[in-house]
């Protein structure tokens, strides 16, 4: 089968990492439980930040978010471990931008991730990983994003939603916790 997976807040748990970065460097401390509670993918209003000044924070740390000790999900290192040893195809598609895109792959590679030349698309805009996914017509393909699972609907590739607070609205196969993969790729 071939499998294809965002990355970030689907595969490394990307906000939160980001979050305690935020912490440490506005020297504050807000809690997960707040994090938790974010209706947004953006995380800078509980700091006291403007949409404005939260990008520009964001984008001033990518860098240092993208490339320090962002930690996988529990499981899926050894659920894609697991596809890998069972012969399947695995993709990664995220939007990060394109300047990272060698530099995301050499991180990844060296938190474990098993990666193969030419399974690894970077730096595309949802619609473009739309575009991606239906290209290679995956049988499988897990995000975060509702947007672009959402348009993945005439498709015959399963799609199944990255559990967030910020998509608790939408009904799709959700992923809470990377153990339950299997059995939502069987139902």
């Amino acid at each position: 089968m071939k499998f294809g997976f965002d990355i970030d807040d689907t595969l490394i748990d990307l906000r939160a990492h980001a979050f305690e970065l935020y912490n440490k460097k506005l020297g504050q401390n807000v809690t997960q439980e707040v994090f938790k509670t974010l209706q947004r993918v953006e995380i800078h209003e509980p700091f006291g930040l403007t949409d404005a000044e939260g990008a520009a924070m964001w984008n001033r740390l990518l860098a240092e978010i993208y490339f320090t000790n962002c930690p996988a999900f529990e499981g899926a290192l050894e659920v894609l471990h697991t596809l890998a040893q069972q012969g399947h195809d695995i993709y990664y598609i995220t939007s990060r931008p394109k300047q990272y895109c060698e530099q995301t792959q050499a991180w990844m590679k060296a938190q474990g991730f098993p990666i193969t030349a030419g399974h690894f698309f970077c730096g595309m805009q949802d619609t473009e990983k739309v575009a991606i996914i239906k290209e290679l017509a995956l049988d499988v393909y897990v995000d975060d994003k509702p947007a672009v699972l959402e348009t993945l609907q005439d498709v015959n590739t399963k799609v199944i939603l990255k559990n967030q607070s910020y998509n608790k609205h939408v009904e799709l196969p959700r992923l809470t916790h990377w153990d339950d993969f299997v059995r939502l790729v069987n139902n």
